[in-house]
C-alpha cells in the first residue's frame, strides 16, 4: 500500500504515469525516443533545417527583445540556439536528447558561436544549473509535449527564471491545423497526448494571463529557399513579464 503523495511535485509524477511510456516526451526517459527521432538527419523533417523560427527573428529585427541570458527550451538541434548567440545573447540550451544535442554542438562550432548546451529535463535540472534570470526564454514545440498537469511546471520555470520585464517567445500547434483537440480531462482517460496538443489563442491567453501580450499570431509560412523557419500549423506569441506589483506567471481561476 503506497502513501507517498505529500508535495504537488509527488502529484505531477503520479500524473505522469498515466500516460502511456510511448507517449512520454516531456520527462527524462523520453530521451531515448528524442533520440531515435533525430538518428537519421536527412529525414524530411521541417525544422532539422538549420533555420530559426521566422517570428524569433522578425522579434529581434523589430528591437522588441534586448540582448541578454536567453533560455532556449527543448532546443533540439539548435537552430534558434544559434541565432541567439549570433545575436549577442548569451545562450543556455536545454534538451532531453543526447543524439540532438551532439547535433547542436557540432553546429555551433562550425559557426564559432558560444551555446551552453545542457542535457535534462528542463524541469529537474537542479537550481543551480541554469544561469538565470533570462531576458528571453523561447519555446519552439516544448509546451505542446507537455500533459496539461505539467503546465504547471511550465509555469512555475518561467516565475523562477524570467527576469522582471523579460519576455517569453512560443511557437506551439494551432488548434484546427496540427495537435490533438481531444480536452485535457478525455486525455488522461485516452492515456495519450496524441502526438502533440492543440491550442486556441484563447487558451494561450488564458495560460499565460500573468504574462502581458505582445503579439500572438500564427507563423508566417516561408517560401523555399527561405533562411527561416516558418510552417501555418503554429501559434506564435511573445509575451512580458510585469516589472513589479501586482501580477505573477501562474494562471487565475
Amino acid at each position: 500500500m503506497d502513501r507517498n503523495i505529500r508535495t504537488v511535485e509527488d502529484v505531477l509524477r503520479l500524473l505522469d504515469g498515466l500516460f502511456a511510456s510511448g507517449g512520454d516526451r516531456w520527462t527524462g526517459g523520453a530521451a531515448g525516443w528524442w533520440d531515435d527521432f533525430y538518428a537519421e538527419r536527412d529525414r524530411p523533417v521541417p525544422f532539422f533545417a538549420a533555420k530559426p523560427d521566422e517570428n524569433l527573428v522578425s522579434y529581434l529585427d523589430r528591437g522588441l527583445v534586448p540582448r541578454g541570458r536567453a533560455l532556449d527550451l527543448g532546443c533540439g538541434l539548435g537552430r534558434n540556439a544559434l541565432l541567439l548567440a549570433e545575436r549577442g545573447f548569451e545562450v543556455d540550451a536545454v534538451d532531453l536528447s543526447p543524439a540532438a544535442l551532439t547535433v547542436a554542438e557540432e553546429r555551433a562550432r562550425a559557426a564559432g558561436l558560444d551555446v551552453r548546451f545542457l542535457h535534462g529535463d528542463v524541469f529537474a535540472l537542479a537550481a543551480d544549473t541554469l544561469r538565470g534570470p533570462y531576458r528571453l526564454i523561447h519555446d519552439s514545440g516544448c509546451f505542446h509535449h507537455l500533459p496539461p498537469h505539467r503546465r504547471i511546471s511550465h509555469l512555475a520555470l518561467l516565475e523562477r527564471l524570467l527576469a522582471p520585464g523579460g519576455y517569453f517567445s512560443l511557437a506551439c500547434f494551432a488548434a484546427g491545423r496540427m495537435g490533438s483537440e481531444v480536452s485535457d480531462a478525455d486525455l488522461y482517460h485516452a492515456g495519450s497526448l496524441g502526438g502533440g496538443l492543440a491550442c486556441t489563442p484563447e487558451a494561450l491567453r488564458h495560460v499565460f494571463t500573468g504574462l502581458e501580450e505582445i503579439e500572438l499570431r500564427a507563423m508566417r509560412p516561408q517560401p523555399p529557399g527561405s533562411a527561416l523557419f516558418g510552417e501555418p500549423f503554429l501559434w506564435t506569441a511573445l509575451f512580458r513579464r510585469p516589472v513589479s506589483g501586482a501580477r505573477d506567471v501562474h494562471p487565475r481561476g
